[in-house]
């Protein structure tokens, strides 16, 4: 196999960055990554049609060195022989993250894809303009019984330690996911849950006397509400509870946080919405992972340390390269930005996502045969709060562990 200097690169900031692998499991792990950005796949036969001539390397020999790359131990040839511990790497991936993050602002997303019949893919993803990267998960065989609280719960105890004290934490997720247990979960890594909430539910105002059906908090569009309380009157949650409905959509955004009224706003969950384009690149839209033939969920997870290693890749130099356009050189969309105003839309307007960009930006530079790009992560502001006339309740009260008693 003959050296090619930007590989070297990339295999020598792997190393840095994954300091609890070995060097035959760091080697496989920039090959493959390396390989997904120049075939933009993550198909076995795509990457190495793409390496096999750039390294002079049979393709056979190669084939089975990537595929014992994502093997279990026994599987592999040879003695001592050890499988990849994907858990193990969710740490220093997130350590990965925080160190090019600029700001003090960080938004995580939970949520679940599918890949047909085969597998369910839980999935804690840092959103990022517009995207997202992976920093933890867990592919179950569809339809396979139990919960999945305690997957989250392991998740999120995983990466606790590895975000300051400093850094405020919104924890996003949509209604198909909400229960208490995991919003009692999430305060206890001390993050911030933004959990979407069905419309059927009650709420009882913390200057109310009765429970209020939610819908009549915000009874038709271009109406809003914020304020403490309790949800739900058979099992009560006290929280705050943030109700958007804005004009043109179907449904209110209703949110349950534990952030006091006056520090947060629903617009806020709009970030959620970015883990969907995360799964959009994972598959069709990148990665084409909805093209793999495997059946065998720990291979798959493994296969995802890659792909989330070369999306974290793309997006830091992508986002970068984005973030140094003059403002100046965008094209006029002054009516779209003024719509996306009133809708106090997350993200801004975007003519290439920033993985195209940043997948553009490491193929030009190659070409050119300058340094390999790393890249830096600027987020995006938060949408800041806008003022609302109704009278908020009282600040809730600090969280506290209940003793003699757990949760689903």
């Amino acid at each position: 196999m003959q050296k090619y200097p930007p590989l070297e690169e990339w295999e020598s900031e792997l190393t840095r960055r994954f300091p609890g692998l070995s060097k035959p499991q760091v080697i496989g792990l920039a090959l493959w990554s390396f390989g997904m950005v120049l075939a933009k796949s993550c198909g076995l036969s795509a990457v190495i049609t793409m390496l096999a001539p750039l390294l002079v390397v049979k393709e056979n020999s190669l084939r089975q060195r990537l595929r014992e790359w994502y093997y279990e131990a026994e599987a592999k040839k040879g003695v001592q022989r050890t499988a990849l511990v994907v858990s193990g790497c969710f740490p220093f991936l997130l350590d990965w993250v925080l160190s090019l993050w600029n700001g003090t602002q960080f938004a995580l997303a939970l949520d679940a894809t599918s890949l047909g019949s085969r597998f369910v893919v839980l999935v804690v993803s840092v959103v990022y303009r517009g995207c997202a990267i992976p920093v933890a998960w867990s592919i179950l065989k569809a339809g396979d019984p139990g919960a999945w609280n305690p997957v989250w719960r392991q998740m999120l105890k995983q990466l606790k330690a590895r975000i300051p004290k400093r850094m405020t934490v919104l924890v996003l997720t949509d209604r198909g996911l909400f229960s208490q247990g995991l919003f009692r979960a999430i305060r206890r890594v001390k993050w911030h849950p933004f959990m979407r909430i069905k419309r059927g539910g009650t709420f009882l105002p913390a200057t109310g006397r009765t429970f209020k059906p939610l819908k009549s908090l915000v009874p038709h569009p271009g109406t809003s509400w914020k304020g403490t309380g309790k949800a739900f009157k058979t099992k009560p949650l006290s929280c705050t509870l943030l109700a958007l409905w804005e004009e043109g959509r179907d449904a209110p955004w209703l949110i349950v946080t534990d952030l006091p009224p006056e520090a947060s706003d629903a617009c806020w969950y709009g970030l959620r919405v970015w883990i969907e384009q995360g799964f959009k690149i994972t598959k069709r839209g990148g990665w084409q992972w909805h093209r793999t033939r495997m059946t065998d969920p720990e291979r798959a997870e493994r296969l995802w340390l890659a792909v989330a290693v070369a999306t974290l890749w793309l997006l830091s130099v992508g986002g970068q390269a984005e973030d140094s356009i003059p403002e100046s050189t965008f094209l006029d969309v002054t009516a779209a930005l003024q719509q996306r105003k009133r809708q106090r839309k997350a993200t801004q307007l975007r003519l290439v996502s920033i993985f195209r960009r940043g997948w553009c930006t490491i193929l030009v530079t190659m070409f050119r045969q300058a340094p390999l790009p790393l890249g830096v992560f600027a987020p995006e502001p938060w949408p800041q709060p806008p003022a609302f006339e109704e009278e908020e309740g009282p600040p809730m009260q600090p969280y506290r562990k209940e003793a003699k008693k757990t949760y689903p």
